[in-house]
């Protein structure tokens, strides 16, 4: 059965006039940590403590080849290109993301209700999850743009509308991630204190925002201060392999200057039990192909 979360209150204050750091409110497993499932107890307590957990081999090398053709075939696509749910590069015009691949994707749909990836949401989750969001992100060699420091539930909180901490990520290489081409950056711990960012957010924000994050952006002293408290932690790792994290974890990643491409699918796991409400700090939602508004269970 699907619950809806409502409060009078909001738990997680941001977008005002200024930056305010509240401690978490909500677990980051919501399930048994010695309950059986495809992660240990010993991981989920990693993942408890850190708020991300790394797999080696998520996928095997004949599946990695079977996403990345799929990948190249929507990013060659002309109408793909053409529909809204591309976002282009703002110096290249070169496609940077595809978002709600597991609608457009029979291939991407089949890896969302791959037991390996949805039973750990499930576990993590303590409930039946949807899919929040979707994408494969694309960036190639010598020049692609990184994504700058952020949590995730910040933007899904404020713009989207998620009551609460109940949301997992999962990012899967689909090509090597290297030191140097532009890789996933986490702060361990991060995830433990919610940092509410200063300033008004803009009608239709989401338009600029998934090109070059403004709105919801850390100050450098709050950046300074979490990165000197808890450290980064930079993911590499073979194709196949994925990382799994905290819906406020603070992390980002850096220009791809290599000529070594980093690609890799981006899903996102809502649980059923915490399913979007009106956004907390937007004037309106943002297109529901960036923050669903189905929140059938994934099967």
């Amino acid at each position: 059965m699907t619950v809806t979360i409502t409060t009078d209150t909001d738990l997680y204050p941001t977008r005002g006039a200024t930056e305010v750091a509240t401690p978490r409110q909500d677990p980051a497993v919501w399930s048994d940590l010695d309950a059986p499932g495809p992660i240990t107890g010993d991981d989920l307590r990693a993942f408890d403590r850190d708020g991300f957990l790394a797999i080696d081999r998520l996928i095997g090398p004949d599946e990695v080849a079977v996403y990345h053709r799929e990948l190249e075939r929507l990013v060659g696509d002309p109408e793909i290109r053409a529909d809204e749910r591309s976002i282009v590069e703002p110096k290249s015009k070169e496609i940077r993301s595809v978002f709600e691949v597991h609608r457009i994707s029979e291939v991407f749909a089949g890896l969302v209700r791959d037991e390996r990836v949805v039973g750990r949401a499930r576990q993590i989750l303590g409930s039946d999850v949807y899919v929040h969001q979707s994408r494969i992100n694309v960036k190639p060699g010598f020049g692609a743009s990184g994504f700058y420091w952020h949590s995730d539930f910040e933007t899904w909180h404020a713009e989207d509308g998620l009551p609460r901490m109940r949301t997992v990520s999962v990012s899967i290489a689909l090509t090597e991630n290297h030191d140097t081409n532009g890789g996933l950056m986490i702060m361990p711990g991060s995830h433990k204190t919610f940092l509410g960012c200063a300033g008004a957010t803009p009608k239709d924000n989401y338009k600029k925002s998934l090109q070059m994050q403004d709105a919801g952006t850390p100050s450098d002293e709050a950046l300074t201060r979490m990165a000197s408290e808890h450290g980064i932690r930079l993911f590499t790792g073979k194709a196949g392999s994925a990382t799994w994290f905290d819906c406020n974890a603070m992390h980002g990643s850096g220009d791809n200057i290599t000529p070594f491409p980093r690609s890799n699918v981006f899903i996102v796991f809502n649980s059923v039990e915490n399913t979007a409400v009106e956004p907390f700090a937007a004037p309106v939602r943002r297109p529901e192909y960036i923050g669903a508004r189905d929140f059938t269970p994934v099967r």
